[in-house]
């Protein structure tokens, strides 16, 4: 008896040991798990002062030699070295705007056709198209909007807009000159084909998360397809779709290469939409080679510096609506 109670407090002891190495070994992987990710988190914080000092060290020259000028003067003269970032500016503010006009409504319908309409022999295909669209490199979009998309907006659409708007005294300043085919209209367009995979798959990913028992509970007391969209499926999902279209508006703020090809390159303001004009980020990638002195270069990085400041503007807002939102839903 003495020897099988000897030998169960040793397989007692040995057991708690086991336990002790389980537990110091969770320990120690928990601490390292806690310290990887947090290293992680800092490593962004810092990798985004980075950016923002080395922004705002690169620009102080421009900064320095014109001032707030920089901001509302249009002038681009490499030779004179006198630089103005307002008709970047406009580029790209009218390019994203004209973008998401268009993308916006295409891209919640197909969503909303995807989830509510659609049979379901064509859901899984054109869900792909619209996904596919998303991995297209933006140079594609520039080789295509050169030479396929811009000469049929040269030949078609846009003598059609001057046809048809001339007569309007507003509209006809907007839709006014020579269809050079290439312009802001058309880099506008460019990227609303762009944006639309993004705010097309997040939104059909937020309205498959409504609960059918509403919508089957709308359809029951009378509601149309319309009504249900309207006043079940948009209201449960809104913060999704307005995140979906932030998302968008990020990317077409920021985009480069594709406007590159299509916009025209022409440092000026033109009231037309027609007209050539040029963005932030296609400047950058124009002239950032070729940019000799200290004033050219940092002017470039200033132009830099604004796109950064008008995107975390953009962000900073979707943020404090997404807020509102999730607070009032809260009440």
């Amino acid at each position: 008896m003495a020897d099988v109670a000897l030998q169960s407090g040793v397989v007692a002891s040995e057991e708690a040991a086991d336990r002790i190495k389980a537990l110091r070994r969770f320990r120690f992987n928990d601490a390292l798990f806690h310290f990887l990710t947090r290293t992680a988190a800092i490593a962004v914080l810092v990798i985004l002062a980075g950016v923002i000092f080395a922004l705002i060290h690169g620009s102080l020259p421009a900064f320095q030699a014109f001032g707030l000028e920089f901001f509302y003067t249009q002038s681009w003269n490499p030779v004179t070295e006198r630089f103005g970032a307002l008709a970047p500016i406009y580029g790209t503010i009218m390019t994203s705007l004209i973008a998401m006009i268009i993308a916006v409504p295409v891209g919640i319908g197909i969503a909303i056709f995807l989830t509510e309409l659609c049979p379901p022999i064509l859901k899984r295909p054109i869900g792909i198209a619209v996904e596919l669209l998303a991995g297209i490199p933006s140079i594609i979009y520039g080789i295509w909007g050169l030479f396929v998309f811009a000469p049929f907006l040269q030949q078609t659409v846009q003598p059609a807009l001057i046809a048809m708007f001339g007569p309007i005294p507003v509209l006809n300043s907007i839709f006014a000159g020579p269809p050079y085919g290439i312009g802001v209209l058309t880099a506008g367009l460019i990227l609303a084909i762009m944006v639309l995979p993004f705010i097309t798959s997040i939104s059909r990913d937020v309205f498959e998360t409504v609960p059918p028992v509403l919508k089957e509970a709308a359809y029951g007391v009378g509601c149309t397809t319309w009504e249900v969209v309207r006043h079940v499926v948009l209201p449960f999902t809104r913060v999704g779709v307005i995140g979906g279209i932030m998302l968008g508006l990020g990317r077409a703020l920021g985009e480069t290469m594709a406007v590159t090809f299509v916009i025209g390159n022409a440092h000026k303001i033109s009231a037309s939409i027609i007209a050539p004009g040029t963005t932030i980020s296609a400047s950058i990638a124009n002239e950032f080679t070729e940019a000799v002195g200290d004033i050219y270069t940092s002017s470039l990085i200033a132009l830099g510096l604004i796109l950064f400041i008008i995107t975390f503007f953009v962000l900073a807002v979707a943020r404090y609506m997404l807020l509102r939102l999730e607070n009032q839903a809260g009440r």
